[in-house]
């Protein structure tokens, strides 16, 4: 039976936290870890995570170096076979999303699988404001801007152990960085499922203000110079994929 470690990095986040682990609890299927980094909040946060009380949560509260930094310590001390991420500024869709994810596991040559994700308001989770559905991969994508929603992609343990984690030398594209290390690899199978699993308010660190848009793009250069894509083009479709997602 596959047991999930589903990381979540948490700093200040008393708004959120609740919701955010409410949807992990109440899944149907119940073999999983949450681990759960936080950055030594000052407000709320630790104190409703302890009103949980369930030992699947393990925390560990200490000063860290930014999101990336605080993902990877959440990756080295996951225990499960699959790792996924759980911003605590987000929600599972539905409590059925990890039986639905663990059936793709099932086959052992699936090393990963990723889905579709809607972005919603910071004030009301309940309004859609882009709708990002994923397709099947193909690498000529790739040059195109492509790439799957980061916050449903769930792989087993052992990609990490071949591939590394993130970059903590990017300050907002590291996600980007590590799904090209790994799409641009022909070692692993990473299955699409078509359905909805995550829920992402907006305002987070790549889409909170006009400032942060123009750093990631900076740094998503960079990565796509790197990994010789086609440069600029690439990045003016990355950000042109974006458009149809506001339409959905």
């Amino acid at each position: 039976m596959y047991k999930f470690s589903i990381i979540t990095a948490t700093y200040n986040s008393q708004s959120s936290i609740f919701q955010c682990l409410s949807s992990i609890l109440n899944q149907t299927y119940s073999n999983f870890e949450i681990v759960l980094v936080d950055g030594v909040s000052t407000d709320h946060t630790l104190q409703i995570i302890k009103e949980f009380h369930d030992s699947r949560i393990k925390v560990v509260s200490e000063p860290d170096n930014g999101l990336y930094d605080a993902l990877n310590k959440g990756i080295t001390r996951a225990t499960g076979d699959v790792i996924g991420f759980m911003h605590s500024d987000d929600f599972f869709a539905n409590p059925n999303v990890l039986e639905n994810l663990i059936a793709a596991f099932h086959d052992e040559k699936v090393h990963g699988v990723y889905s579709n994700l809607k972005y919603v308001s910071q004030e009301n989770p309940e309004k859609v404001l882009r709708n990002w559905k994923s397709k099947d991969f193909q690498y000529n994508n790739l040059k195109y801007g492509w790439m799957p929603p980061h916050p449903t992609l769930f792989l087993r343990k052992e990609v990490y152990q071949q591939i590394g984690s993130f970059n903590r030398r990017l300050e907002i594209a590291a996600d980007y960085d590590f799904i090209l290390r790994l799409f641009t690899s022909s070692k692993f199978k990473i299955q699409y499922l078509n359905i909805y699993i995550t829920h992402m308010r907006m305002g987070g660190a790549s889409n909170g203000s006009l400032n942060s848009i123009l750093r990631k793009s900076c740094e998503d250069y960079q990565v796509i110079s790197q990994f010789k894509l086609w440069g600029i083009f690439t990045l003016i479709f990355k950000n042109l994929r974006k458009l149809p997602q506001v339409f959905l």
